[in-house]
């Protein structure tokens, strides 16, 4: 033993993201095995409402709720991802602007006519690049607070690609299981 603590799992939690709730709660309530009847108005205040019965079973484990403080992105990590996100959103973006000037600039200065297809085209795909790249820059930055991460951000890309895949994973899951 070296005394060092181990180092954390690509796959660990990051300290803005919250647990495993939705999943809690659909082992936690049973589901109907029919589906319940619509639900209809109740013309009463709310003063003179009746109060829910109370149930018989205690709650396995108390429900965390997060604050807003604690769900948000820290600072640090939102400056990195608008920073990744103007380098690698910002530049496609400008160039397909210029390629659109730059185009129409050759077309009435010069002898050179370029085909409408080709401006579009171009002017096109560097807008999808920045599209991508805005994407690109969220998902390639460090969220770790304490890492700043590469220069290109392609490991953290992957591990960060991967914590969204999983959460869309157990977001399915939940939906099945509320549905069956």
């Amino acid at each position: 033993m070296s005394g060092e603590p181990p180092s954390p799992s690509p796959r660990d939690r990051l300290p803005f993201e919250p647990g495993k709730r939705r999943k809690a709660k659909a082992e936690s309530e049973p589901t109907p095995a029919t589906t319940p009847a619509p639900r209809k108005l109740n013309p009463l205040p709310p003063s003179t409402k009746a109060k829910p019965a109370q149930t018989t079973q205690p709650d396995s484990a108390p429900k965390r709720v997060y604050t807003r403080s604690e769900m948000a992105i820290p600072d640090s990590v939102s400056k990195r991802m608008a920073k990744r996100m103007t380098v690698f959103c910002g530049v496609p973006t400008v160039l397909s602007f210029a390629s659109f000037i730059g185009a129409y600039f050759v077309n009435t200065q010069t002898e050179v006519h370029l085909p409408n297809v080709l401006v579009f085209s171009s002017s096109l795909g560097f807008l999808v690049l920045g599209v991508l790249g805005l994407s690109y820059g969220v998902l390639s930055s460090s969220w770790d607070e304490t890492a700043p991460g590469s220069l290109w951000g392609i490991g953290e890309f992957r591990v960060n690609f991967g914590r969204m895949v999983e959460g869309w994973r157990a977001a399915q899951s939940a939906r099945n299981k509320e549905k069956s």
